[in-house]
This record gives structure tokens, sequence and C-alpha cells, in this order.
């Protein structure tokens, strides 16, 4: 059994926030997870990242864009969007009525392709959304905030703020730098090489074949990196973070937790929760579960475990695209 899932998400082309681009990984990398499409919600929109990881894969996930004005209001339809932009919501739409079972959406962007679509056929949002997981972006299109956190959907909220950093409700966490990905799948290191040196080669699927600077790779392997959207994928796929009784972290399905194990808290809990008018939500904890917001105990464990157990699940990945 699969997790039928669809990414709504901010990348950019050429390159520019890296933090989606390392994280849709999992997306195709977790074989929990049935990506069934890939929404961007840019006004560059990264097609190149998906045909990338498409091809590196395997895969045909379909991919589109959607408008990159802001909603008007909550009820907006943007139906008065240049016709490229519709694209995107027409694939959601379609994604979702094509599916025999509910869909997981992930969004990390604006919030506006999934608040678009939910607008323009919200009953079909009502059968076929097995639940929204709002993972940042709610101040860059406060209306369509506003009208996914009051729609009634059963909502997943995942809070990030590199301010806040001890808030047991954030999911922002700080790799220290990225030596890591020289033992990445070939495939893998080179994607990461295009994205996280800011590549505007055109000819992205080659840039797959070829290693990229050796001073070039250097340099990124001592960055730091944000990390914010990994607990929204390790929820939706059942993975969970634990401590093995020799002290290495793992993030594994949950069927796999051993006696041994330490669970490293990484869920969601029971929460009620509104919209203010910039955008914003406030929660409480408590409730029947139709919405619930991500919870960690001490950030500081969390942040050590993650940085031990990330890095071996990436490298666990194995590609089965390119020649």
């Amino acid at each position: 059994m699969t997790v039928p899932v669809i990414s709504i998400t901010d990348l950019y082309h050429p390159p520019e926030d890296p933090g989606g681009n390392v994280d849709l990984i999992m997306a195709y990398g977790l074989p929990e997870l049935d990506l069934r499409a890939v929404i961007l919600d840019r006004r560059d929109p990264g097609v190149a990242a998906v045909t990338q990881l498409n091809a590196i894969f395997g895969r045909n996930v379909p991919t589109a864009w959607c408008p990159s004005a802001r909603m008007r209001d909550p009820n907006d339809r943007m139906c008065d969007a240049p016709p490229a932009q519709q694209r995107g919501i027409d694939l959601l739409i379609h994604a979702l009525a094509d599916s025999p079972e509910p869909v997981h959406l992930l969004s990390f962007g604006s919030a506006r392709p999934v608040a678009v679509a939910y607008n323009r056929a919200p009953k079909l949002f009502r059968e076929k959304v097995a639940r929204i997981h709002l993972a940042a972006g709610t101040t860059m299109d406060p209306q369509a905030a506003i009208r996914i956190v009051d729609s009634g959907l059963p909502l997943s909220l995942y809070p990030y703020s590199a301010d806040d950093m001890d808030d047991s409700n954030n999911t922002y966490w700080m790799l220290p730098d990225l030596k890591w990905v020289e033992d990445l799948h070939p495939w893998l290191r080179r994607y990461l090489g295009y994205t996280l040196g800011q590549s505007s080669r055109p000819d992205f699927l080659r840039a797959l074949e070829e290693d990229a600077a050796a001073d070039l790779m250097a340099d990124i392997y001592d960055r730091t990196h944000s990390v914010w959207e990994t607990a929204a994928w390790m929820q939706v796929a059942g993975r969970v973070l634990v401590r093995r009784p020799d002290g290495c972290h793992s993030i594994i399905p949950a069927a796999e937790v051993s006696a041994g194990d330490t669970v490293i808290r990484n869920e969601q809990v029971p929460c009620t929760v509104r919209s203010t008018p910039n955008g914003r939500f406030e929660f409480e904890l408590g409730g029947d579960g139709r919405t619930t917001v991500f919870v960690r105990d001490d950030p500081f464990e969390y942040e050590q475990a993650m940085t031990d157990a990330m890095p071996a699940l990436y490298q666990s990945f194995r590609p089965c695209g390119l020649s």
C-alpha cells in the first residue's frame, strides 16, 4: 500500500531557494509514497527540477504552474489569470478527480493553488482530499491561507520559523553542512550540484550526466542548510525518527521500530485553529483531530537526531531512470 500525494511547491528556475528542491527528493525516493503530480507555485516555475527527478527515478509525474498574483479575497477563483497559469489548477483538480482514493496535498508555497482549486471544485475536495498538509507560506498570500485554514477540510499544520528555534511546534532546524551529499547516488549528487550551485545552464538533463566542478561542490559541501519540510514528508509516509541502542539515529517506517529504539517525537496532535486577517493562524491544543499541528519535544535533541538521520535516508535512495 502506498499513500497518494500531490506536492504543491514553490520551486524556481533557475534554482533559488534550494530547500524545496532538496525535500522533493523524498516524494520520489520514499517507497511509501505515490506522487501523483507536482504543482508549481512560482512566476518562474521549476519545471527543470521535476523533469530531472522524473528522469532520475524513471517516472512521468505531471507538472504545471499556477497563478502568480495574490488572491483578491478568500473566494477568488482567479479565472482571469493567464491561460498558462491555469494549467496547474486544472492539473490539481484532474489529479484528484482521477484518483480512486483520497489524496494527501502537501503545500509548501503560498497555498494559493490549493485555495483556488478548492474554490472551483469544493465538492471534489470534500470527497477526494484525505488531508491538506500546510507547511509554510501563510503570509505569502493571506487570502489563500484564510481560505484553507477556515475551509473545514482535514488540515495538518507545520509552523516554521528560523527566529524561534526553541518552539516545540516549529519544524525548522539546520544542517551544519552538506558533506553527506558527496556520498549520494551520482545522479542525485549532480541534481543537487545543479540546484545548490544555482545553475542556469539550459541543458539540465545533460547536467545529470556530468560532475560539477570540484571547487563548486567543495563550496556546497561546506554550506549550512535550512530544513523545514522533512517533517511533513515523514508524517505522510508514516516514518518515525528513532535513536538506536548504539546511539545512532534513523528515519524508519513506524512498523520497524524495535524494542530497544527510542522514538524522537515528530508528530501531529489535535488542535483547533482560526485564521487572522494577515494570513497567519492561531491554534490551541485539543480537538477531534480534524485539524492537527506539528509537535516535537526538545528542539536541540530533535535537530541533532535529524542531522544524524537525514543524510543516511537520502543516501539510501536508489534511482532507476537514467541509463
